[in-house]
Formats: structure tokens, C-alpha cells, sequence
């Protein structure tokens, strides 16, 4: 019996993924009422305490910094350089594929399911051919495509560019397709 360990580990993963949602909900209300009590004590006290106006700000700021930066406050993939080109598909159980090529000939795929899986490397395009090498996997994976093929959109969706379809390798006759939302390379 072949037993596909890629999949125990996703489903290992998917099964702790509500768990730890709601353990970080938990932290976040803890945190939330431990400022509502530091506020409660300091006005008790009429703000005389100094080390707890330093909680009180403390607090206010990592609470209020949760919120209004849930992914973080430093975007790092701003600092991996300029968008050139951007696909991207939705498929099951709203899982998300986004593929980046910057303009330093690097190109990025993020994988959001149950999980993220980043596949970076360099391309080099040829045409509306980009071909790809020095390919480091992510997560689970053990082949990436050799080439895509940009396909251009026939102008009825305004939202979709067009088509990238990625083949693995030259046999392929299928493909994978996935949607053009941007394209900077001809400029």
C-alpha cells in the first residue's frame, strides 16, 4: 500500500489550522481586556503611574497595529522589486495561486491552501515565451513547469489580460492555465 505522506501532512496541517485561529482570537481578547483593566486601574488612579501608561500604550499599540496590519507592518515582497507581470487563479476551497515576475528576471509562486508554498526562481523571456531556471520548490513539491506560453486576451473580460499557460515540459500538450491581471513586459 502506497501511502502519499504530502497528503497526511495537509490534512495534519488543515486539522491544527482552526485550533490555532481560535487560540490566536483568545491571545487577541486577553490582550484586549487586560488594557481594558490597566485603563480601569489608571483612572482609579487619576494617570499617576507611569510604568502603567507604558501598558496602556503598549498595548493600544500592538492591538491596534493587529488590526490595521494583519499581514505585518514590512511587505517584503515590495523589497523582491516591481510587478511586471501577474497571474492568478482561484481554484478549490478558495485556494489561491498568484505568479510574479519582477523585473530583476526573478519570478515568484505563492500557493495559498491550507498552507503556503512558494516556488521562486529566475525566467527568461523569449517572445511570448518565458522560460524558467534555477528553480527552488516549496512545500510538498517535486517538478516545476519548464516553460509558459503567454496567451492574449481577446478583450471581452477587461479584468483578464489573458492566458499564461505553464507546460512541465515540451510533451505536455495540456497544460495549466492560469489568468493574466497584469502585464508590463512589452513597456
Amino acid at each position: 500500500m502506497i501511502v502519499n505522506t504530502n497528503y497526511f501532512w495537509q490534512v495534519k496541517i488543515g486539522i491544527l489550522a482552526i485550533p490555532t485561529f481560535l487560540l490566536l482570537i483568545g491571545v487577541y481578547l486577553v490582550f484586549a481586556g487586560l488594557l481594558i483593566g490597566q485603563l480601569f486601574f489608571s483612572i482609579k488612579e487619576r494617570f499617576v503611574d507611569r510604568q502603567r501608561l507604558f501598558v496602556i500604550i503598549l498595548l493600544t499599540t500592538v492591538l491596534t497595529l493587529t488590526i490595521l496590519k494583519p499581514t505585518g507592518l514590512i511587505n517584503f515582497e515590495k523589497l523582491e522589486g516591481k510587478d511586471l507581470f501577474v497571474a492568478q487563479r482561484e481554484g478549490a476551497a478558495n485556494c489561491m495561486t498568484t505568479f510574479r515576475l519582477k523585473e530583476n528576471n526573478k519570478f515568484t509562486e505563492r500557493s495559498v491552501c491550507f498552507g503556503m508554498t512558494e516556488i521562486k526562481g529566475n525566467y527568461k523571456l523569449k517572445g511570448d515565451t518565458i522560460f524558467f531556471s534555477n528553480v527552488e520548490l516549496g512545500r510538498d513539491e517535486s517538478e516545476y513547469f519548464e516553460f509558459a506560453i503567454i496567451k492574449q486576451s481577446n478583450g471581452k473580460d477587461e479584468n483578464r489580460l489573458g492566458d499564461l499557460i505553464r507546460y512541465k515540459n515540451q510533451s505536455d500538450t495540456t497544460g495549466q492555465e492560469i489568468w493574466i491581471i497584469k502585464n508590463d513586459l512589452t513597456k
